[in-house]
């Protein structure tokens, strides 16, 4: 939850820096400990990652065969992370993506689940439509209004999805059904950074929009540091009270790191889009376009 909307939920709370370079130093480790495992490791944020452990597990061939070793190694993981870094870890193991995900999410913070291939099906069905991977509020809301609003419902619809909720339908099909193509990416290059944050009701205070693209800023400036990267690219995002999604973006030859240059290059999308004309759900601002920094130096030239 961004800090502008804990500070309005809860005005009285205490506030406390966050210690970023070590959340990022403690992700390190950990994905180092992950990574002596031999699996192939997508990274997916500061506390999160999948791994493909097929090929690490010696003479297991199917899915059944694959549970007992899995289950060991999972064990080990958690272990070694809570001997080396005295963290706890939650791991879900599945044969794909979704399912792991969904079953990383049980029994946090310390747990361990697993769901056999031949069990997905029954624990996808009680789950709410939301749960699944690419469903967003307002496809919930369109599905809902179906009648669909569980996965169970949505494994016994029997017509044609896409006349709900368009290209996305067959995809959703499969995915109630446990079945997830998705291979993992390697590739860890960032390609943006972004921030978003959702007002508890529709706002035209541009004053405080502009408190909100501040800190925003702020967030994004220090990744960029914390990274050594700038960014070329500044974006802002809009979204209103009837779902309708606005986004705008200005580019620059010198690459940016600085705050208050991203901030100001927000608010100036804002003002010449005239985005925030009329009230606002939601406001995110993010950079892309990134590479090394460039360190600017300033050159005095002195005479006598």
């Amino acid at each position: 939850m961004p800090s502008v909307t804990a500070g309005r939920l809860c005005p009285k709370g205490i506030f406390v820096a966050p210690r970023m370079s070590q959340y990022r130093h403690e992700s390190e480790r950990i994905m180092e400990i992950l990574a002596r495992t031999g699996a192939v490791i997508e990274k997916m944020s500061i506390d999160e990652a999948y791994l493909d452990v097929s090929g690490i597990l010696p003479g297991a061939t199917s899915d059944d065969e694959l549970i007992p070793p899995s289950i060991k190694l999972a064990r080990e993981i958690k272990e070694t992370i809570l001997r080396e870094r005295q963290l706890t870890a939650t791991i879900g193991i599945a044969s794909n993506k979704l399912i792991a995900k969904l079953a990383s999410d049980f029994n946090k913070p310390d747990g361990l689940t697993l769901v056999p291939e031949r069990d997905k099906v029954l624990f996808l069905r009680p789950m709410s439509v939301r749960a699944i991977h690419g469903v967003g509020k307002v496809t919930e809301q369109i599905l809902n209004h179906a009648g669909i609003r569980t996965v169970g419902d949505l494994q016994d619809y029997s017509g044609d999805l896409r006349k709900i909720i368009g290209s996305f339908g067959p995809t959703l099909k499969q995915y109630s059904m446990g079945e997830d193509r998705r291979a993992l990416e390697t590739d860890t290059e960032t390609k943006s950074i972004s921030s978003e944050e959702t007002f508890r009701s529709d706002t035209s205070d541009k004053r405080r929009m502009r408190d909100c693209l501040r800190d925003q800023a702020a967030e994004i400036s220090a990744e960029l540091k914390e990274t050594n990267l700038g960014a070329h690219t500044v974006q802002v995002k809009i979204r209103y009270s009837d779902f309708t999604t606005l986004t705008r973006q200005i580019s620059l030859e010198e690459p940016m790191t600085e705050a208050e240059e991203i901030f100001r290059l927000g608010c100036f999308l804002l003002a010449r889009e005239k985005l925030a004309d009329r009230p606002v759900r939601l406001l995110g601002l993010g950079v892309s376009g990134l590479g090394e920094s460039i360190v600017r130096q300033l050159r005095l030239n002195l005479s006598a």
